[in-house]
């Protein structure tokens, strides 16, 4: 398991340097402002209340979102303003080497959406895989991430443990806390509370229970494959279990 979360890790910070330029910013603001009105549509604009539109409101300001966007696609979602109706459903793919990949898509218009998805994995040799056929290889989790450098790994580890976590994983210059997506933000807050840093990453996300070791060309396309599919507008989140040394990452990130 460590080194699918490794891996997992690794792609989600190579991520992260890729949304900071403008164009990828503005994509990231267009896929949050989504899942701001659809989270809002399914459970309300009361954030309080709803932990998937309390999620989607802390994401936007971390990626500095204006409080007027923000309410603006809460109330497109709770019809207090004109908005576009949004589908949600998920694609299971399996990537060069035999990689599992999961992609998560919200789209206004599912026929386009699957007409442009289909042709981006068959033009990165994927092959669309059956219902069920990958998403049983991933596990819904909280992971907080915070630098070695700058926590200590005994603070963090009681804590965290006291607070209800399910584990703490030293990982290379990263410490991860594993959590149930339930106690994900009252573990997250009382880690706050009891004086950590911010940590370099804190989600909710689908973590690959085992991994694929790609070098290569295999290893290439993989990385291709996620990435062209992350950068299709309607398309929210891709999770996958491939494992690649991060000279591949960034060359191909």
């Amino acid at each position: 398991m460590i080194g699918a979360m490794s891996g997992h890790n690794r792609w989600t910070k190579i991520k992260h340097k890729k949304e900071a330029s403008d164009s990828k910013k503005s994509k990231l603001w267009t896929k949050l402002i989504k899942e701001l009105t659809v989270s809002a549509r399914v459970g309300g604009g009361d954030a309080d209340g709803n932990p998937r539109l309390r999620a989607a409101v802390d994401k936007a300001r971390g990626v500095n979102m204006p409080n007027d966007t923000i309410d603006r696609a809460i109330k497109k979602g709770t019809g207090d303003l004109e908005g576009v109706s949004y589908e949600e459903f998920n694609y299971e793919v399996f990537g060069p080497g035999g990689t599992a990949v999961l992609v998560e898509v919200m789209t206004d218009n599912r026929n386009r959406t699957a007409g442009e998805i289909r042709s981006l994995i068959t033009r990165h040799g994927g092959n669309l895989g059956a219902s069920g056929s990958v998403s049983y290889m991933f596990k819904k989790q909280g992971l907080i991430v915070y630098e070695k450098a700058v926590v200590d790994e005994d603070k963090v580890t009681d804590l965290a443990i006291e607070l209800g976590a399910d584990d703490v994983r030293a990982e290379g210059e990263s410490l991860v806390v594993v959590t149930e997506p339930k106690a994900f933000e009252a573990i997250r807050d009382g880690l706050k509370k009891g004086g950590l840093p911010e940590p370099l990453s804190a989600e909710v996300t689908m973590v690959p229970q085992n991994t694929v070791k790609l070098v290569g060309k295999e290893a290439e396309g993989a990385v291709k494959l996620v990435a062209a599919l992350e950068d299709n507008d309607d398309v929210q989140n891709v999770y996958s279990n491939m494992d690649v040394d991060d000279a591949v990452l960034e060359s191909v990130g």
